[in-house]
């Protein structure tokens, strides 16, 4: 089974997006709340994917994910926007992100863009 990294500083996103994922048959998830967290855990934990919001304290999710594709180019990264962040997802893609979601989430979207990256 895949092993998911979900990270958002608001703890409710991170459990909708796994609510999500898990009615749709994932079911490993690691959570962090900050870029600063998802690079400590995407090394110690190995994530077959990271779902990452781009607006978080510490670390913004364009550094976190700046940081990890230099560490593992073949990082795979879906980031999180609110509506109007079109250039931070610009560049968010520029660094290897592979899609993005933007909030509000619908159960099917979410669960689409993962399923490509990481078929059932």
């Amino acid at each position: 089974m895949y092993k998911i990294l979900v990270v958002d500083d608001a703890g409710f996103m991170r459990m909708t997006i796994k609510n999500h994922l898990s009615k749709a048959g994932y079911t490993d998830f690691v959570e962090g709340e900050d870029g600063q967290k998802a690079v400590e855990l995407y090394k110690s934990e190995k994530p077959d994917l990271v779902i990452m919001d781009i607006t978080m304290p510490n670390m913004n999710g364009i550094e976190a994910l700046r940081t990890i594709t230099q560490g593992d180019p073949g990082a795979k990264v879906i980031m999180c926007s609110a509506m109007g962040q079109e250039s931070m997802v610009m560049e968010a893609i520029t660094l290897g992100a592979l899609d993005f979601i933007v909030k509000p989430f619908k159960q099917e979207r979410i669960v689409q863009t993962v399923s490509k990256v990481l078929p059932l």
